[in-house]
C-alpha cells in the first residue's frame, strides 16, 4: 500500500526536482487504486507543510524550495516574526503585508524573499494555535465586532447579529473564529460565552482561565483510566519490584517549597572515596502513563501543569500527580534514578541509570534546609538530626557544581519574582519578593546535573531523544549590547556571546548593573524543546534535556520512556529510531507552544492580583524605581512591595521625552533630564484599570526625583 513515507522517500532520494502528478505515479508504478489513495496523501502532505506546491502543479519537499516552518509571534501593529523549527537559526521577519492573516503562535510555512535582511512572507498556515479568543464587543458600522484583549493580535474579529447571542455591547466575551482573516478579509466568529466582570480575585482567576482557553476537567474516560491506574500501588505488587534498583535503605529527602502538593523529585548524597555519590530520583511517571493510553493523550494536549495562586491546573489528575506518582515521605515509591559519581573538585566521573523504588525520610522545605546550613537553626538541626550529615555534604557538592558550571560559562542572572501571598478569602493582603535561598541553589543544580546526565548518555547512543534547547543571540542584538556597555563602561570592545559571562561578573554591584543585565536578558531567545540538539546557551551546556519534572511537564516524561526502553532493549531497533524521529519534531513544537501559552497566562494572573492589591490605594505616594525604559513610558516597580505600574510619557509634563534605543533611557529634549533602568523615583498611584489589568502611575513634581541611583 501507498503511504506517507513512500512519497516522502521519493522526493528525498529518487528525484532532484519539482514533480506533477503524473510523474509521482509513474516513478512509484500506481496502479489506479493506488492513485487515487496518493493524491489524498499528498493533500496531507501539503497541509502539514511537507511537500509545496508550485503554480504549475508541481510538488517538492518544502525544504528543497527555500521554504521553511516555525512558530509565528505576532505584534500589535500587524508585522512579526517566525521562530524557525529548526534550532539555530536566526528568526525571520514577516512585514504587516506578508502575514497572510498569521496569528500569535500559528504554524507556518515561510518564503524567505531577502536572506539578508531575514525578511518572509506567509505562504501558508499550516496549524492554528487560537480558535477561540477573548476580547470586548464594540460596535461597527456594519454591526459587531469583538476586539482582542490581547494587544499582539492586530485583528477584530467581526460577528453578526445572530452570532451575537445575547451580549450587550462593552461585554467581555469568548469568540470563537469560524473564518481566519485572509487577505483583505477580516476574521469572522460567533460569541460563545459573556464572562461578565469578577467581583473577587479568584472569579478573575478563573475569568483569565477562560480567556486562556485553558482546561478546567478531566474528561471521564481519563478519569476512568486514572481509577484503574491508582490501584497500582507500589506496596502491592510483590513481585513487580522485580528488575528495580532498591534505594529504600538509602537516606532520601525531597526539598520543595512549602506549599508543594507534587513532588517530582528527591535527592541522596554519600561522601566516597572518589569523592561524592549524588542519586537523583525522579517520579517514575511513565511506569503507570503509558504511550497512548487516554491519560497520555491529554497530558500531551496540555503538554505542562499550569500555576497560579493558590490554584494548580495539572498535566495529570490528582490520584497521580499528588499521591501514586509523588515522592511522599514514609511509603514506597517507583523511581528513575541517576546515580552520579563526582571527584572532589566537582568533575563528574561516571552516571548510571535505573528504574529504582524509593521510601523517601523527610519532607524537606527550602525554609528549613536553609535554618540548618546557613542560619545553623538549633531547633531545626535538633529536628533533623539524623540528616544532618546528609545536608552539608549536599551543600559542599552543590558549590563545587555551581563553580564548575559558572567557570564553563553559565550565565548567572538573578531574576526578582513576585510572591503573593493571599488571605482566607483569597484577596492578596502583600505581593513581597519571593525568596530565594541555597536550598533553591542545592536542587537546582543537581537538577541540572541529572538533566546533563541523562542527555549525554542518549546522544551518547544516537538515541533520538527531546533536548532543551537555548541558542545563542542574534548578532544584531550582541552588537546594541557591545554600544550599549562601550558607552556606559568606556570601552569599545565587540562582545561575542562567550562574553557574556565575564560582563556580568564585570558590572556585579556597579551602577550599569541593571541597564545592562536587562539589554542581556532582551537580547536572549526563549528556550524550548527540540529533537535536534544545538546546546544551551544559557547553561553553557553541549548537551540538556529536561527529565526531572515528569509529573508537570510532558517532555519529561517522553524522556523518561525512552530512557526506560533503552534500559529495557540494550539498543533501539532501526525502525523504532525512525518511528521515534517523526514523534519527537511534534512533540516539541506543541510543547514549546504550551510553555509559553503557561508563561503568559501565569503573567496574567500575576498582574491581576496586583490591581486587586493596589485598587485601594489610589492617590497614594511610593518610593520607586524604573524597571524598564521604552519609546511609550516607564515601566516602574515600587520599593515596598513587589508591584509593577506603568507611567506613560504623556504624564511627564515637564518636557518633550525621546528615547534613546541605544543607552535605553528616555531624554528631555530640553531640560536633558533623563530617566534610565534602576533609577529612583517617586510616583502617585493614578488609577487601575481592572479590565486591562493595569496600573497607572504619575510622576509626583513636588519632590525632587533623583537622577542618580
Amino acid at each position: 500500500m501507498i503511504d506517507k513515507d513512500t512519497i516522502l522517500a521519493l522526493f528525498l532520494q529518487k528525484t532532484a526536482r519539482p514533480l506533477n502528478f503524473k510523474e509521482i505515479v509513474s516513478h512509484l508504478g500506481l496502479g489506479h487504486k493506488e492513485a487515487r489513495a496518493a493524491k489524498i496523501i499528498l493533500r496531507t502532505l501539503l497541509r502539514s507543510g511537507d511537500l509545496v506546491m508550485t503554480r504549475k502543479g508541481f510538488y517538492g519537499p518544502s525544504d528543497d524550495m527555500n521554504l521553511i516552518r516555525g512558530l509565528f509571534e505576532s505584534h500589535r501593529d500587524g508585522y512579526g516574526f517566525v521562530i524557525m523549527e529548526k534550532p539555530g537559526e536566526r528568526d525571520i521577519f514577516i512585514p504587516s503585508w506578508g502575514t497572510s492573516g498569521a496569528m500569535g503562535n500559528d504554524r507556518v510555512l515561510v518564503r524567505v524573499e531577502n536572506w539578508k535582511k531575514r525578511e518572509g512572507r506567509v505562504l501558508r498556515i499550516l496549524e492554528r494555535a487560537q480558535k477561540r479568543i477573548a476580547g470586548r464587543l464594540e460596535a461597527t458600522k456594519s454591526g459587531f465586532s469583538v476586539r482582542p484583549k490581547d494587544k499582539s493580535l492586530p485583528y477584530d474579529i467581526q460577528v453578526t447579529s445572530k452570532d451575537r447571542g445575547d451580549a450587550k455591547i462593552g461585554d467581555t466575551v469568548i469568540v470563537e473564529i469560524s473564518e481566519y482573516p485572509a487577505d483583505r478579509k477580516p476574521a469572522s466568529g460567533r460569541i460563545l460565552k459573556t464572562l461578565g466582570k469578577p467581583d473577587n480575585p479568584r472569579a478573575e482567576v478563573e475569568m483569565i482561565i477562560d480567556e486562556f482557553n485553558l482546561p478546567k476537567k478531566f474528561s471521564r474516560s481519563v478519569l476512568a483510566e486514572t481509577v484503574t491506574v491508582a490501584r497500582q500501588r507500589p506496596e502491592d505488587r510483590g513481585p513487580g519490584i522485580e528488575g528495580r534498583k532498591d534505594f529504600r535503605a538509602l537516606p532520601t529527602v525531597t526539598i520543595d517549597g512549602e506549599r508543594a502538593k507534587d513532588f517530582d523529585d528527591a535527592v541522596s548524597v554519600s561522601i566516597t572515596k572518589h569523592g561524592y555519590t549524588l542519586s537523583v530520583h525522579i517520579a517514575d511517571v511513565g511506569f503507570y502513563v503509558n504511550w497512548n493510553s487516554e491519560i497520555d493523550r491529554e497530558a500531551g494536549a496540555r503538554g505542562t501543569s499550569f500555576y497560579f495562586p493558590e490554584k494548580v491546573i495539572p498535566m495529570l489528575p490528582k490520584e497521580l500527580s499528588e499521591d501514586l506518582c509523588s515522592l511522599k515521605p514514609g511509603v514506597d515509591r517507583f523511581a528513575m534514578t541517576v546515580e552520579m559519581d563526582y571527584d572532589r573538585n566537582g568533575g563528574r566521573l561516571d552516571a548510571r541509570f535505573y528504574p529504582s523504588i524509593i521510601k523517601s525520610d523527610a519532607r524537606m522545605t527550602y525554609t528549613s534546609v536553609k535554618k540548618i546550613l546557613i542560619d545553623s537553626d538549633r531547633t531545626e538541626r535538633k529536628k533533623y538530626e539524623h540528616l544532618l550529615h546528609d545536608f552539608e555534604v549536599m551543600g559542599e557538592l552543590c558549590a563545587l557544581l555551581r563553580n564548575k558550571r559558572l567557570q564553563r560559562g553559565s550565565l548567572d542572572f538573578d531574576l526578582p519574582e513576585p510572591e503573593i501571598l493571599l488571605d482566607i478569602q483569597g484577596v492578596p493582603e502583600a505581593i513581597l519578593k519571593a525568596e530565594r535561598n541555597y536550598a533553591h541553589t542545592i536542587i537546582e543544580e543537581f537538577m541540572i546535573a541529572a538533566n546533563e546526565a541523562v542527555a549525554e548518555h542518549l546522544e551518547h547512543l544516537n538515541i533520538p531523544v527531546l533536548y532543551r534547547v537555548h541558542e545563542e543571540p542574534d548578532p544584531h542584538k550582541i552588537e546594541e549590547i557591545s554600544k550599549m556597555s562601550g558607552t556606559l563602561m568606556k570601552g569599545k570592545k565587540l562582545l561575542k556571546p562567550k562574553d557574556y559571562p565575564d560582563l556580568l561578573k564585570k558590572i556585579k554591584g556597579s551602577r550599569e548593573e541593571e541597564i545592562i543585565n536587562f539589554a542581556i536578558l532582551r537580547s536572549l531567545k526563549q528556550a524550548r524543546y527540540s529533537n535536534l540538539n544545538v546546546g544551551h546557551f544559557g547553561l553553557a551546556s553541549q548537551c540538556y534535556t529536561h527529565f526531572t519534572s515528569p509529573i508537570r511537564r510532558y517532555p519529561d516524561l517522553i524522556v523518561h520512556r525512552i530512557l526506560r526502553e533503552v534500559l529495557q532493549k540494550k539498543r533501539l531497533s532501526d525502525a523504532r529510531r525512525e518511528e521515534l524521529d517523526k514523534l519527537l519534531p511534534d512533540i516539541a513544537f506543541h510543547s514549546s507552544r504550551m510553555e509559553r501559552l503557561a508563561d503568559k497566562a501565569e503573567r496574567e494572573v500575576i498582574d491581576a492580583m496586583r490591581v486587586w492589591f493596589m485598587k485601594d490605594k489610589v492617590g497614594e505616594e511610593f518610593e520607586a524605581k524604573v524597571a524598564g525604559v521604552t519609546p511609550y513610558g516607564l515601566k516602574i516597580r515600587l520599593r515596598d512591595f513587589f508591584v509593577e505600574g506603568f507611567l506613560h510619557v504623556s504624564y511627564m509634563t515637564d518636557d518633550y521625552y525621546q528615547y534613546n534605543e541605544q543607552l535605553m533611557k528616555l531624554v528631555g529634549r530640553h531640560s536633558k533630564r533623563s530617566f534610565s533602568i534602576g533609577q529612583k523615583v517617586r510616583v502617585r498611584l493614578e488609577r487601575v484599570n481592572r479590565e486591562e489589568r493595569e496600573i497607572i502611575l504619575d510622576i509626583c513634581e513636588d519632590k525632587k526625583i533623583s537622577r542618580s541611583r
